[in-house]
């Protein structure tokens, strides 16, 4: 029996469902998980993360802010200068993104496992050797 109940939190309005796919992007707890130090000026974010670009940083966080997870605090200064830091919002996030990343330890090796023995049961089972049967190809 599946403890999934389908009026339960995950219909397409939800916030459930939102916050889900909020945190699934590629960076969005990347970069939660990077203010969570305190405040952080945008490149320093860049150099911190390592391998994001600097508008895809900019447009994630354009839409945690837009969430009510980060404040962008512009100074009036010249040049101008902008950090961002988590809401108190976006500051509950740190314990959930914390339990994933454990989770990510613990059971790492065990998902790259099962991701290559999938791949060598794919090229075992079409016999070609570089993973494409004939039911993966679009070309019907």
């Amino acid at each position: 029996m599946s403890r999934f109940d389908p009026g339960g939190g995950f219909l397409a309005d939800c916030p459930a469902r939102l916050t889900v796919e909020l945190l699934a992007d590629k960076w969005s707890a990347v970069v939660l998980y990077g203010l969570s130090e305190g405040p952080v000026r945008h490149g320093e974010l860049v150099e911190l993360i390592g391998d994001v670009s600097r508008k895809m940083l900019t447009q994630t966080l354009r839409r945690l802010e837009a969430h009510g997870l980060v404040h962008r605090h512009v100074y009036a200064e010249a040049p101008p200068r902008v950090e961002y830091e988590l809401t108190p919002l976006g500051s509950t996030l740190l314990e959930p993104i914390h339990v994933l990343t454990q989770w990510a330890k613990t059971n790492g090796e065990a998902v790259l496992d099962a991701l290559d023995a999938g791949t060598e049961s794919d090229d075992d089972s079409n016999g070609n050797g570089n993973g494409n049967s004939d039911s993966d190809s679009d070309s019907d």
